[in-house]
């Protein structure tokens, strides 16, 4: 990956893609310190230190939840949308409809854009007005919406920008901006980590341990995403006048874990979902939102009050940590199941194979063919989600028995992130230069 980068800062019109891009990553950092009018900013970062789901926020931010900065709200109201859309897009037959199409995807792209944009203004207000008076500087209605204004704005900038990104930069737009809000909290942790140790918080051999998962998950992520089924293909021969057509052999690659993140991403927000609901209503101070905690929180442990969030060591887990995680990997099952079928049509791929005149040595064209794709898929869409479980499972829980709270960097969720932007992000750049040395050859 590092030969690819540096043979690729080499190439004039390649250099200027990763140049704009960070450029992009620059201002974005800069708007980081840019703070919202109007908000205790210290009584915020306080609460983000006590509530998993603020330092959720915080993570895909990039820092900036805890600063309330103009990105405080960051990409997270545009990925929700997404989630939405892409859901009502399978009870709507309207909107599948639009998504085969090539100008319908770019309307359903048009509706989740303004779907986060809403979000945000939704979410950055009922986020503030269920801090309660000490998050505003003023209860005014007009510091309310000033508030929803400059967050929304912030997020519509941050949409922006990724698609100048993926327009004139380097890799996914969307995605590289995710990837740079986590990226930019790795320097805290790690010294957070180190000051812990210095402070006796942490055992000397937390270091070691840390480092030891973070390099098995990175090893684990890179091998699954480099994994893949290759189905051979065969295309029978076809003589149209003079000459003969096909006859050659191929295959049909599948990847191993061909949703990536997504599995992941969805789970979390759904599981995110009810705490920040109650959370909205009365400040968090009702039954629903202390039941939610109490059974389905992954910080939520037994104390005499029966619900503290990030409390110190050696307290007894309460039941609702077990259940979330057996939720949360349940979820991640279904949500592989359902991103699959959205993402892969058998269907389609078996009917363009038989028109084409190709088809699977021992596998009749047509439905069986269908059927053997289905077959497959299924089986490899369960290793990705038995994949994606044990990763967002494991180490989250090994890390909370050694009291380890602050990886929210090196969390599973963030690590598979990283690593696939990073892998992402490289085949792009081989693709491009591969592009440049065919053109080179054409002239």
């Amino acid at each position: 990956m590092f030969r690819t980068l540096i043979n690729a800062w080499k190439v004039k019109d390649i250099r200027s893609k990763i140049l704009f891009t960070v450029l992009l990553f620059v201002i974005y950092r800069l708007g980081a310190f840019i703070p919202v009018p109007g908000v205790d900013v210290s009584y915020i970062a306080e609460q983000v230190d006590k509530m998993e789901i603020l330092g959720f926020l915080n993570l895909f931010s990039g820092g900036s939840f805890s600063s309330f900065s103009v990105f405080a709200m960051g990409i997270s109201p545009y990925i929700t949308g997404s989630i939405i859309i892409q859901l009502l897009t399978i009870a709507i037959p309207a909107l599948e409809k639009l998504s085969k199409e090539e100008d319908g995807r770019k309307k359903i792209e048009k509706i989740t854009r303004y779907t986060g944009i809403v979000l945000a203004l939704v979410q950055s207000i009922g986020i503030v007005a269920s801090l309660g008076a000490e998050a505003v500087e003023s209860l005014a209605w007009w510091n309310y919406a000033r508030i929803g204004i400059i967050c929304t704005a912030g997020t519509a900038i941050l949409l922006w920008m990724g698609e100048r990104i993926t327009e004139k930069g380097i890799g996914n737009g969307v995605s590289m901006i995710i990837f740079a809000s986590i990226v930019s909290q790795v320097p805290s942790v790690v010294l957070d980590i180190v000051k812990g140790v210095a402070a006796t918080t942490y055992y000397w051999w937390i270091i070691p341990v840390v480092i030891i998962v973070v390099l098995v998950l990175v090893a684990g992520i890179v091998a699954v995403e480099k994994a893949q089924r290759k189905i051979p293909v065969q295309y029978a021969k076809k003589v149209v006048g003079r000459k003969q057509y096909g006859g050659q052999s191929t295959f049909l690659p599948i990847k191993a874990n061909s949703n990536g993140v997504m599995p992941l991403i969805f789970a979390i927000t759904i599981m995110q979902m009810p705490a920040m609901i109650g959370q909205l209503i009365n400040g968090g101070t009702n039954a629903f939102y202390k039941w939610w905690m109490m059974w389905c929180s992954a910080s939520a442990v037994n104390t005499t009050d029966h619900v503290v969030l990030n409390t110190a060591p050696n307290e007894v887990f309460v039941p609702g940590v077990a259940i979330y995680y057996v939720v949360y990997a349940l979820l991640i099952l279904g949500f592989a199941y359902f991103y699959t079928m959205i993402t892969f049509n058998p269907y389609e791929i078996a009917k363009n194979m038989q028109e084409n005149g190709g088809f699977i040595p021992g596998i009749r064209p047509g439905k069986p063919t269908c059927t053997y794709l289905t077959r497959i898929s299924n089986r490899l869409t369960l290793f990705g989600a038995i994949f994606l479980m044990l990763v967002a499972t494991i180490p989250a829980v090994v890390l909370k028995l050694y009291e380890i709270t602050v990886l929210s960097a090196f969390g599973a969720t963030s690590i598979l992130i990283m690593v696939s932007v990073a892998l992402e992000t490289s085949n792009q750049l081989e693709s491009l230069m591969l592009m440049r040395h065919y053109k080179g050859f054409l002239n």
